[in-house]
């Protein structure tokens, strides 16, 4: 499906701009454009048609919206489901076999927090043109780029690991052993993306991501109650808030607003070359993404929750495989193979947006090209890396089942500790006038991610204190949440005190800022001044790191304790 073009058609890639060989390989724009790729600006090639860079054609129709979002969506969507993948299927399993749907809250409170994350990454994509960590080091240098990338790489490997563990569980379930299993997926993942074809690459995630589906049998099958469903909407701790809790409802929300996400989206709206003109269907595609993704951990929850209500496992989780023989224990073998290739599928999905989030990611350090659009030859790094990625996961995944069932838990805790870093860097590129103009935040949008950062940092300082002192009260708890919520408050007073007389910049001086809005786009980067790291900021930043780096080690340990306590 291709959308009526105005002009006379241009092979695909091709762009207005004149490029210029720059470093490292690159094929950069002049001094007009940020985008740093020839590859990343086009049309907009998707796996359900194309439309035209230089379309401007108005949709009034419904008919006509609907193909137009169709074709736009793709990165939202992906970084939404893959967020579903092993990892979290484990978490959300876990979450329903240990305390049945009692968590079902921390689902729902953290929709706004996915979306207010994603949405700032959509913007910045598509008005930058630039991957998410390249902006970080034009913008900050390269200490701080290393800064915010360095975890990234250890992290998102350690997270490809667990999905080959999901593929290993999966596939054995239907009998088939891991020394096939993982290296066979391993070869199939890159063999989808080294095909040099974007839409070829969005096909297949969009026929992965339809299998997800299933969960409608699924739930049907498992037929959970709803009452317990709707009454674990309501906020509470079962069995009272202790340490083991707290990890769990860490590992929730890091599994459930992972830090590759902003890496991933970013970049894929770059590489789909997605611009300013298209954000509000971009919009849409992240918000049926949510809607798909909270769909899945309820009635990943509910199913582990259903199948152990009761029984002897319940409280006792072991791993997502063992969810898939419960499951068949209690509901029959067909439950049980729906479950099964429910878990291959996300760990398909995830392996593969969380392996592209890497080597984008790496392109923007080391400055190579990183496009889908790309074939081997013409981008090394990016294939090279991925494959490399893959090999080493995949061969961490023959280590002791006992590191492995350490491991999934650990990722996926891990990721929650550290996000609040990475929303600082995107709240504070999301306030960055000379890179985003008109599309800078609103102080509601500010508001919004502040609060944010500060509850998950919240959340970790409950998790570290729980760890040192394993005997606090919830009295304990509430206390240091009230006190912690007491200081977010004054702290955001203190900010808008500061700012206040500050005025932002008239951007539209004909035509509306509408039209400004739909035609911005950033100015080369090498152009503008970086931003001036104040004395405070660069303090807060080195303390928020030091804390998480002890938050981290706290998980670490917790994680150690728990399992020699179950063992």
């Amino acid at each position: 499906m291709m959308l009526p073009r105005a002009h006379q058609p241009r092979e695909e890639g091709m762009t207005m701009t004149q490029f210029r060989s720059g470093p490292f390989g690159h094929d950069t724009p002049s001094a007009t454009s940020a985008v740093l790729d020839s590859a990343h600006v086009g049309d907009i090639v998707g796996a359900l048609g194309t439309i035209p860079r230089d379309d401007t054609g108005v949709r009034r129709s419904w008919w006509q919206r609907l193909r137009l979002l169709l074709i736009i969506m793709g990165p939202g969507l992906i970084a939404m489901v893959g967020d579903n993948d092993a990892g979290g299927v484990a978490t959300y399993t876990q979450t329903g076999q240990n305390y049945g749907m009692a968590l079902v809250w921390t689902l729902v409170l953290l929709v706004p927090v996915l979306y207010v994350n994603q949405e700032m990454v959509l913007r910045l994509g598509a008005v930058t043109g630039v991957g998410h960590a390249r902006l970080i080091f034009e913008r900050f240098g390269r200490f701080w780029g290393w800064f915010s990338v360095g975890d990234l790489f250890v992290l998102n490997a350690l997270t490809i690991v667990t999905e080959f563990i999901g593929v290993s569980l999966a596939l054995s379930f239907f009998g088939l052993p891991k020394y096939v299993s993982v290296p066979t997926a391993a070869v199939g993942l890159f063999a989808v993306v080294a095909g040099g074809s974007f839409r070829r690459w969005e096909r297949f995630l969009f026929a992965l991501i339809a299998v997800n589906v299933l969960v409608i049998p699924l739930v049907l099958l498992a037929h959970p109650p709803v009452d317990e469903i709707v009454g674990g909407l309501v906020p509470h701790f079962p069995g009272g808030l202790n340490s083991t809790l707290l990890l769990l409802i860490v590992a929730v929300v890091g599994t459930t607003v992972a830090p590759w996400q902003l890496f991933f989206q970013q970049s894929n709206i770059v590489d789909k070359r997605i611009t300013p003109r298209w954000i509000p269907y971009a919009r849409h595609d992240l918000r049926i993404g949510i809607v798909v993704v909270m769909a899945g951990g309820v009635v990943l929850m509910a199913a582990a929750a259903a199948a152990f209500q009761g029984a002897a496992g319940f409280g006792n989780f072991a791993d997502a495989g063992a969810v898939a023989s419960g499951l068949s224990d209690r509901f029959g073998h067909t439950v049980g193979v729906l479950f099964a290739i429910l878990l291959l599928d996300a760990s398909l999905v995830g392996a593969n947006a969380v392996g592209l989030a890497t080597t984008y990611t790496l392109g923007d350090t080391f400055k190579q090209r990183h496009s889908l659009h790309r074939s081997i030859r013409q981008a090394p790094l990016f294939y090279v890396g991925y494959a490399l990625l893959l090999a080493i996961s995949a061969a961490i995944t023959f280590l002791p089942n006992t590191v492995l069932g350490l491991l999934t838990l650990a990722v996926q805790a891990l990721a929650g500790v550290l996000l609040p870093s990475a929303t600082v860097f995107l709240v504070l590129l999301c306030n960055d006038r000379p890179v985003l103009g008109p599309w800078v935040n609103s102080t509601k949008q500010n508001v919004a991610a502040a609060s944010i950062v500060w509850v998950l940092v919240l959340l970790s300082l409950a998790l570290t204190a729980a760890t040192f002192f394993p005997d606090l009260t919830a009295g304990a708890y509430e206390v240091g949440f009230g006190v912690g919520v007491a200081v977010g408050v004054a702290g955001g007073g203190l900010m808008a005190w500061s700012r206040r007389g500050v005025v932002a910049p008239a951007w539209s001086t004909s035509g509306g800022l509408a039209a400004d809005r739909a035609t911005w786009r950033t100015p080369a980067l090498a152009t503008l001044d970086r931003p001036a790291m104040s004395p405070l900021r660069r303090a807060g930043l080195l303390t928020l790191r030091g804390y998480l780096i002890v938050a981290a080690v706290m998980i670490v340990f917790k994680v150690v304790q728990t399992a020699i306590g179950n063992g």
